[in-house]
């Protein structure tokens, strides 16, 4: 008889007991799973999914385990033994839990989803599930828009967890036996903002457009005070190399600089930070209490921490003493100080200048000059770097060839800097990533176009060529990769019955390009008569738009007046400088509603 270690490549991402696993109550009154639709590498890296698995394991009464997508070897382990896709903790049946929660964190795993409800035995569709399932719901920055999955979700969560979630549970232990499924779920949507139903919404669609979003606005929840806020001080240590292997503290929560393609930058506003003495002390506490020799500093833009110098002083000596190792991810270029890095092991760079050419930076709002950008690149080089990655987009509104030439000419000036500025005796290393927008929902470019397949492929091959010429490593993502993420991010409910038709036809790890099969999604599009321009093409800015029954806190007039800016060449200046009134002030929550508001933003 085959051993299942034999049969089953990783089998340790299949077992559990992982350094640092709370203990699990198996007789809890309520048990949560806690699910991502990718492979535990991936999976176990996602910081939100960490800080909800021990909130939830710190409340009485309450218990929470893990599961993740499972590779195809031990998907047939499972149908050959006919067993069901189980949690890791305890290897109890999904199916017996009370909660199925999937941290949705990038829309190209929705096709996971599906393979692991069918896995777990159960019900895909949420009309077929009984009061013998759990509820199925979903969180994460794709909550802002779940409309594809709207068939298949009981109720989705929009915005952050940490205080609401323990409500709701706390709900759910009290009613549990004396409500029905259809109660407590009309309970949730009359209850709680944050809560959207799909069932109970009630969009309508004509002719493959939204006529109708609902009567009810769910409003994006928001944590208002991190400092306050549950945040473990530990985290699981795997048995196995994670792709993001190492302690990871969030220094702080949203971002001020308003970059018109970033979806995250206006869906994780306000700006909310950690004081210095509590970020070090959880930082210590990390390090400490998993045995971790790496630390990374975690935010959407890292060096707009306010009391960055002042936690590094405390943390360089610190690092130094215990053998850490520091990472500054999510730098911007008009933030890096060579002495951040000052008495730490250096490693790679990673700048985004998203755009070649200083008229493009401005449409987007990017708001970093070419000289801030070469100013970056001659300090890291003096300060010993000798790699660097660089990150740019094509596709952008307004985008031109002289843009697109751009990007080479800014590459090779940096990489023309590191003969005069180098301190490292090794060879540059310098490589390039170039992806295609993607206009997502809630910024100012969610009505903009999906470039064309012949504009994209055509200019990739021409900097491909250029790069080559010069020695200097490029790398682009897949057009139809890049064409399924779109349709997803702003696709509605039109789409829903094509998503797990192609899964039924084979689509899976669609995230993993080796995985992904365009021809799937092709050929279901076109069997359930689903216009993909449609999706794709460019919105008229009076339509209504699948996603408008979610308030994000960011006024859709904000958005246009940004839109409108960009056409014009006219940068915005961060939050931290000046208030537009975006909306989050009339919240309460916004830490720039002193007074200082722009004119134009009243």
């Amino acid at each position: 008889m085959t051993k299942f270690t034999d049969s089953i490549k990783k089998p340790y991402v299949y077992t559990g007991g992982e350094y640092g696993v709370p203990t699990i109550n198996t007789n809890a009154d309520v048990r949560f799973c806690m699910c991502v639709s990718d492979s535990y590498e991936v999976g176990m890296s996602n910081l939100g999914v960490r800080i909800l698995y021990y909130m939830f394991n710190s409340m009485q009464g309450v218990s929470c385990e893990r599961c993740f997508a499972p590779w195809q070897d031990y998907a047939n382990h499972l149908k050959s033994t006919n067993a069901p896709l189980c949690s890791l903790e305890t290897g109890t049946p999904l199916v017996n839990f009370d909660f199925v929660g999937f941290s949705m964190q990038f829309e190209m795993c929705y096709s996971n989803f599906f393979y692991m409800l069918e896995l777990a035995n159960i019900p895909v569709q949420t009309a077929q599930r009984t009061s013998d399932h759990p509820f199925v719901v979903a969180g994460g920055p794709c909550a802002v828009n779940l409309e594809p999955l709207y068939k298949y979700l009981d109720f989705v969560f929009v915005g952050e967890g940490e205080t609401v979630w323990t409500d709701i549970v706390n709900d759910y232990k009290r009613m549990k036996g004396n409500v029905d499924r259809q109660q407590f779920l009309q309970y949730l949507h009359q209850t709680y903002d944050c809560i959207y139903v799909p069932s109970l919404q009630g969009v309508e669609y004509q002719d493959g457009k939204v006529v109708s979003v609902g009567s009810k606005i769910v409003k994006r929840n928001v944590v208002a005070d991190l400092n306050q806020a549950f945040t473990p001080n530990t985290q699981l240590v795997s048995n196995v190399e994670l792709v993001h292997d190492r302690a990871v503290l969030e220094l702080f929560r949203g971002c001020a600089n308003g970059c018109r393609f970033c979806q995250a930058g206006f869906i994780y506003r306000p700006v909310r930070e950690r004081t210095v003495d509590n970020a070090f002390s959880l930082c210590t506490q990390l390090l400490q209490n998993t045995g971790y020799d790496e630390l990374s500093l975690n935010s959407l833009s890292t060096g707009d921490y306010s009391g960055l110098s002042q936690l590094l002083d405390k943390l360089l000596p610190y690092a130094k003493a215990n053998n850490v190792q520091l990472n500054l991810p999510s730098l911007r270029v008009d933030t890096f100080k060579g002495d951040y890095a000052s008495g730490n092991r250096k490693s790679s760079l990673t700048f985004a200048p998203e755009a070649g050419t200083q008229r493009l930076r401005d449409v987007i709002n990017k708001n970093v000059t070419e000289e801030e950008i070469l100013s970056a690149a001659a300090s890291a080089f003096m300060q010993g770097y000798s790699s660097v990655k660089l990150y740019f987009m094509m596709g952008l509104p307004t985008e031109t060839q002289e843009d697109i030439d751009g990007i080479y000419d800014l590459v090779v000036k940096i990489k023309s800097l590191y003969k005069k500025h180098k301190t490292s005796a090794k060879a540059l290393r310098i490589s390039v990533s170039c992806s295609t927008f993607i206009p997502k929902p809630f910024t100012p470019f969610q009505w903009e176009a999906f470039a064309s397949r012949d504009y994209v492929t055509r200019n990739q091959r021409y900097l491909a060529e250029k790069f080559r010429q010069k020695g200097i490593a490029f790398s682009y993502n897949d057009y139809d990769v890049s064409l399924m993420e779109a349709i997803l991010a702003r696709g509605g409910r039109q789409i829903a019955d094509a998503l797990y038709l192609a899964y039924q036809k084979g689509s899976l790890f669609d995230a993993w390009s080796e995985h992904f099969c365009w021809e799937n999604y092709r050929q279901a599009f076109e069997e359930t008569g689903v216009d993909i321009n449609a999706i794709v093409g460019k919105k008229g800015t009076s339509e209504l738009l699948p996603w408008d029954y979610v308030d994000v806190g960011v006024q859709k007039l904000h958005f246009l007046c940004e839109r409108n800016r960009a056409y014009a060449l006219q940068t915005t200046p961060t939050c931290n400088q000046l208030c537009r009134a975006c909306g989050l002030h009339k919240w309460g929550f916004c830490q720039t509603s002193h007074g200082n508001v722009s004119k134009e933003g009243k």
